[in-house]
């Protein structure tokens, strides 16, 4: 499932970046001097620790509660699930399993774990673990936010709506403690992808029965000094609204490729105060980079991640007229898309004109939107609106102040002749009334929680619900096929299908793929991030 909620270091990256003009290329020999490390900052103490930039305090490192990415650049640190996200893309890593087999037509897959695998207090990580994990995410009275990933798994759903209460009968066994056996509900080929996500992150059951069980919320067993992982590192410190500081775990079984003394997750709540720690040598690798400072900087001090992340307007199809597809579509037409990524944000985004963003999952789409003002304005009239009149005024709300709102609403005034009130809520209050359907237009971005496209196509089938609350039998027939299809030619071809159907009824307005500027002190090798948000920590080293 997606991670759809508002992230403040999507804030401060590009999607709250004011225009401006000129290049000016102000990284010079002395500044250089000082982001390499010559400073006092990193002659001491924090020589040999990596210092990364967070945007956000974690609300938990529970990694069956947690949502942001930033949760998840610590909780990657600390844990390690069966299969590891893969720093190039595409196929999965082995993480705890080593190998893994698919039998039974593609509904049974079958782990074997590392002989070395080990939780930070040295004992062995086995099956069983796994299994207590998936039990508790799949238990309702935790509320884990996306035990609808488990649902694969053969019986998890009716033992998560309470239809089955013998969890032995869910498709979960370990016939010996180094054997993880899933069985599905159907064939499931994005099953690796799912098992390298965040939510699938084991916990030491041990450790939760201490502290309240394994159902418990209670953050005390998540803290430092009780947190037991099977990551890379130990949780050493954790200072609230400050940082979080990790140290190597001895028995991570590949403890030989952990170069670093440490790891301290840095909080800043501004863009440019971590960017002016930055120029002091203080931090290495920041979150953003404000976008009136992206040309002072040249690579490979500033890099660039394109991301797989959708930015985008979810629509209202229970509100009119926005339940008329005509009305819809005309929204959609009405934008210049090319002219919000090149002159209003200008930092590497790329044009949506479709919802999927390329090469998640290997995917890479055929239908597009093909804007055009004029029939955008036939669209509208042919509803009952020429020339935007008597169209209503809707609300365009959002979590953040952006430019790419005003200037949307700029467009739809100019082309199709209505007018929008744009509306900022605090990020929580947002995403309830996403939830709720509590809007008009909303503007919210799709970050995949898998590296597959079923992450994305499943939230707009029928029973799976999603924010506009648009349905189409047709388009959920395809959806379904294509996840349990495992020749990936005839899978593309559906997802094909389903697509055109979703831009064609205009479900909702894809507006750019997002993309993440980033600063890196030289002193840094090694470093990696992918498409989705994921850093990696194993054979980065420091000069």
């Amino acid at each position: 499932m997606p991670h759809r909620h508002p992230h403040p270091a999507h804030v401060s990256a590009p999607a709250t970046l004011r225009t401006a003009r000129g290049a000016v290329a102000l990284v010079c020999a002395g500044l250089l001097a000082l982001l390499s490390g010559c400073g006092k900052d990193t002659d001491g103490p924090d020589a040999r620790l990596l210092r990364l930039s967070q945007r956000n305090e974690p609300a938990t490192l529970d990694p069956q509660l947690a949502t942001l990415p930033d949760e998840y650049f610590v909780l990657r640190a600390l844990s390690e699930g069966l299969l590891v996200p893969n720093p190039a893309g595409g196929q999965p890593l082995p993480g705890v399993a080593e190998t893994w087999s698919v039998t039974d037509g593609g509904r049974r897959y079958t782990f074997k774990l590392r002989a070395t695998a080990r939780w930070s207090n040295g004992e062995p990580v086995t099956a069983q673990d796994f299994i207590a994990t998936f039990r508790r995410a799949l238990t309702p009275t935790l509320g884990a936010p996306e035990a609808r990933s488990f649902f694969v798994i053969r019986h998890a759903a009716d033992f998560y709506r309470g239809k089955l209460s013998d969890f032995s009968s869910v498709g979960l066994s370990a016939p010996d403690p180094r054997t993880l056996v899933i069985d599905l509900e159907q064939p499931t080929p994005h099953l690796p992808a799912l098992a390298a996500s965040g939510p699938w992150l084991p916990i030491h059951p041990r450790t939760l029965e201490r502290f309240g069980g394994l159902t418990a919320r209670d953050a005390l067993w998540a803290r430092p000094g009780h947190f037991v992982g099977n990551g890379p590192f130990i949780l050493r410190e954790w200072r609230a609204n400050q940082h979080l500081l990790v140290t190597p775990n001895p028995h991570y079984h590949a403890a030989a490729r952990v170069r670093v003394a440490g790891i301290r997750f840095q909080i800043y709540d501004h863009g440019d105060t971590e960017e002016r720690a930055f120029r002091a040598g203080l931090v290495d690798v920041t979150m953003a980079v404000p976008f009136t400072k992206l040309d002072n900087y040249e690579p490979p001090i500033r890099q660039r991640q394109l991301l797989h992340e959708t930015r985008y307007f979810a629509l209202n199809t229970t509100r009119p007229p926005l339940d008329d597809a005509r009305v819809r579509r005309a929204l959609a037409l009405a934008l210049d898309r090319t002219s919000l990524v090149e002159n209003v944000l200008r930092g590497g985004h790329q044009v949506a004109l479709s919802f999927i963003p390329p090469g998640l999952g290997g995917y890479q789409g055929e239908a597009r939107l093909q804007p055009d003002a004029a029939t955008a304005r036939a669209l509208l009239a042919e509803a009952g609106f020429p020339g935007g009149k008597d169209f209503p005024r809707l609300e365009l709300t959002t979590w953040v102040n952006t430019p790419v709102l005003e200037a949307v609403q700029q467009m739809w005034r100019r082309e199709l002749g209505i007018e929008t009130a744009i509306v900022q809520r605090e990020g929580k209050v947002h995403m309830a009334a996403l939830r709720s359907a509590d809007f008009d237009v909303a503007f919210t971005p799709a970050i995949p929680g898998y590296d597959d496209v079923a992450a994305l196509f499943e939230e707009f089938i029928d029973d799976a619900g999603n924010y506009g609350r648009w349905q189409n039998s047709a388009f959920d027939a395809l959806v379904r096929e294509a996840g349990r299809t495992f020749d990936r030619d005839r899978r593309t071809t559906l997802y094909h299908q389903a697509e055109a159907i979703l831009l064609e009824d205009a479900a909702l307005v894809p507006l750019y793929f997002n993309a993440q500027n980033f600063l890196i002190a030289p002193r840094v090798h090694g470093w990696q991030t992918d498409a989705l948000w994921n850093r990696f920590y194993l054979d980065v080293s420091l000069e």
